[in-house]
Order: structure tokens, then C-alpha cells, then sequence
């Protein structure tokens, strides 16, 4: 491969830019504008005179033109046969708007098994898997709320609607995402449960922020967390026992908070910030080591790296670090890399992204976004060892 600035087949990058900055019907200076670049800047991107090297850029481009960032580089080798084949499956699940009620629907009990195994699958980063059970399992949970419409029928579609929406923004297919959610959310809000509603609301605001739409983003999370029914502090009593609303609540307000930073809003991601990990006091260390992790990834991006890679070393070598699964690590290590990369230390980038793939495979080898990264890393003159490697077994070299 010839680098981030080109495709291995198809048009250069920066031909790509120029396509699609026509179809938004802007000129070069009012892209520009947007970009609060000059107008000569995206002329010579256009052009090849200037190559997008860092993910940064490619990212900032991606959002002005309102596109995904896998599409910009739709052409490039990196997303493997398969994701390709399990996208389109999933795909046309969801294209199918009318389910009839057969005589012998799934059983509840059944469909909850097979969520269940696919949801413990997310945790362990398997997407390649993933894609080909869930348009089956999305098929499986709309046949039973036809056949037998219950509360347990909702919760089911709901989760379907989600987790399908989580893994297409790992594969990064976020409009497609966007939709899912969704759709789970108009089932969520149809029951007038807002529990329901905010396990749906989870999933649409990571949607959400892979397309850009970071205000949109914390404001629907904010939402959700607030019309959860409100829980015992610390110090009085603990949440009932399987009471999901603790954890809801502390996802929610970290998915509000890390949009809120992604916009450069630093005083209220550390507010959201605050307001979760006091949520996560009723709640699991698992709570807390995600609050933790996401102070880290606002941290840096408001700017403040130095203390937010000082908080990283202490989260990585405490006791909570391993009560998250093995995705959530793997894919705070991607954003750690990215962070570093940001700054120039490729050392530590390559370190973090060859920590990500001991850590969940899948993560590195299966998510576009990941390729990239690796891809920009390893063309540095003094990669770690073994980053050669996985850029080769990832055909990005």
C-alpha cells in the first residue's frame, strides 16, 4: 500500500475530497471555510499536491463533507471480504420493514439465549462473527414481538436494534448504525419505559458521535439519564438487585461527556464527568474503571494530553483496569494510540496499538478506523517491534 494519501485501487484521496465536496454543492473556498483551512490548501489536497497523512485531518475532511471516514477511503484495501459480506447482510435486515407472524414463531427464552451468546460475543471484540449472526438474530427478536407482543418482546428488539448498531460503528458503518438505533429507539419510546428508553439511547449516541453529531449526541444521552428513575446515593443504600438503571445512568453520562469534549466543550465534560463517577459510587468497580477510561479520552481530547497520559498509566496498572471486557479495553488502547499519534509519539502509539491487539484481536484487525491507525503509525522510521508485523498481517504496508 502507498499510504493514507492514496488508494491501492480506485482515486487518490484526494480526487475522493473533490467528489464529494461537489455532491454537497460547495465550493473550494466555502469547504474551506468550513475546514478553517485556506482556500489554496484545499485546492492542492484536491490536486495531490498536498497528502492527508494524519488521521486527524482525514477525520476533520470526512465530517465537513458529512460522510463516513471509511467511505472517503472506500477504495483502499483494509476492510476484509467478509465484513463487506456480513455489512451487506446486515444491511438488507434491516431493509426488511414487514415481518409476518409464522406458526411456529421463536420461542422468548430461545431468542434471549442467542442475544445473550451475540452480546457476550461484542465483549470479546468478535465482529467478523457477529455479522453473520446477527441479521438472523434481528429477524428472530421482530418475529416474536409480532407472534407474542410483550414487555420481554420489546426488550429483545430493543437489544437487537443495539447491538446491531454498536458493531456497525466498529466496522465503521455509522449512518447505517444511526439507523438501527434508530429503530430500536421508536420501539423503546412506543412502551413508555424509560428504562427501555435509555438502553436504547446507549447505542444511538455512539451513532451519533461516529457521524459527527456530538451535540445531538450528548443532548439525547443527557435526556435518557435524566428520566431514569432516580437511585439511593452511596452512602444511604445500594441499588436493588438487578436494577440496571446505576450502570444505565453512568453510560449514559459518559457517552454525554466524552461528546461534550469531542465538541472542545471541556467544562462540561468534566462536569458530566464528575456527575458519572458519583453515579458509579451505587454501582461495580467496572463503573468506575469506565469513568476512569473516559477521563483519559476527554482529557485528550480538550488538549490536555500530558495529564491525561499520566491518568492512563495509573488506570493500566490498577485492579479495576481488568474488571472491563476485553473490547472496552481494546478500544480505549485504539483511542490511547490515536492520542498519541495525534502528538507525534509513534513509539507509544505502536505500543498501545500492539497492547490493543493482545487484548481483543478483532479490535485492531476487523475495525477500519484501527487499520488506518496502524497504518499511519508503522510508517514511521522507529516503529515498536512487532508493529511491522501487524501492519503486514493487516496488508497496510
Amino acid at each position: 500500500m502507498s499510504g493514507t494519501g492514496r488508494a491501492v485501487t480506485g482515486l487518490p484521496v484526494g480526487r475522493r475530497v473533490a467528489q464529494w465536496r461537489v455532491r454537497r454543492n460547495m465550493t473550494q473556498q466555502q469547504f474551506a471555510d468550513r475546514l478553517g483551512k485556506s482556500k489554496s490548501w484545499v485546492d492542492k489536497v484536491e490536486r495531490g499536491v498536498r497528502r492527508l497523512e494524519r488521521m486527524s485531518n482525514l477525520r476533520e475532511v470526512a465530517e465537513a463533507l458529512r460522510i463516513d471516514l471509511e467511505v472517503l477511503l472506500a477504495e483502499r484495501t483494509g476492510q476484509p471480504d467478509i465484513a463487506v459480506a456480513g455489512v451487506a447482510r446486515v444491511r438488507a435486515a434491516l431493509a426488511r420493514y414487514h415481518v409476518e407472524a409464522s406458526s411456529r414463531p421463536p420461542d422468548v427464552a430461545q431468542v434471549r439465549a442467542r442475544l445473550d451468546h451475540a452480546e457476550q460475543s461484542y465483549r470479546h471484540a468478535r465482529y467478523s462473527i457477529l455479522l453473520g449472526l446477527l441479521p438472523g438474530l434481528l429477524d428472530a427478536a421482530r418475529e416474536v414481538r409480532v407472534a407474542r407482543p410483550c414487555r420481554d418482546a420489546d426488550e429483545l428488539l430493543v437489544s437487537a436494534y443495539g447491538l446491531v448498531a454498536l458493531v456497525l460503528v466498529k466496522v465503521g458503518q455509522g449512518e447505517l448504525a444511526w439507523l438501527a438505533a434508530d429503530r430500536g429507539m421508536t420501539v423503546a419510546l412506543a412502551t413508555d419505559d424509560a428504562r427501555l428508553a435509555a438502553m436504547a439511547t446507549v447505542p444511538l449516541s455512539q451513532a451519533l458521535r461516529a457521524v459527527g453529531r456530538r451535540r445531538s449526541a450528548m443532548e439525547t444521552a443527557l435526556v435518557a439519564a435524566r428520566r431514569l428513575p432516580p437511585c439511593e446515593s452511596a452512602e444511604n443504600a445500594l441499588p436493588p438487585a438487578g436494577d440496571a438503571a446505576p450502570a444505565l445512568r453512568v453510560t449514559l453520562l459518559l457517552q454525554a461527556a466524552l461528546a461534550a469534549a469531542g465538541r472542545g466543550d471541556e467544562r462540561r465534560g468534566a462536569g458530566l464527568l464528575d456527575q458519572a463517577e458519583v453515579a458509579a459510587e451505587v454501582g461495580s468497580g467496572l463503573g468506575r474503571a469506565s469513568v476512569e477510561a473516559a477521563r483519559v479520552v476527554a482529557g485528550a481530547a480538550v488538549g490536555d494530553v500530558r495529564a491525561a497520559t499520566v491518568r492512563h498509566e495509573r488506570l493500566v496498572s490498577g485492579e479495576q483496569w481488568r474488571w472491563l471486557p476485553p473490547e472496552h479495553r481494546a478500544a480505549y488502547l485504539l483511542d490511547v494510540a490515536r492520542v498519541h499519534a495525534c502528538a507525534g509519539d509513534m513509539v507509544r502509539a505502536g505500543r498501545a496499538l500492539l497492547d490493543a491487539e493482545r487484548t481483543a484481536h478483532s479490535e485492531v484487525h476487523d475495525r477500519p478506523a484501527a487499520r488506518d491507525l496502524v497504518a499511519t503509525v508503522a510508517r514511521y522510521a522507529t516503529p515498536p517491534a512487532g508493529l511491522a508485523r501487524l501492519a503486514a498481517a493487516l496488508h497496510v504496508t
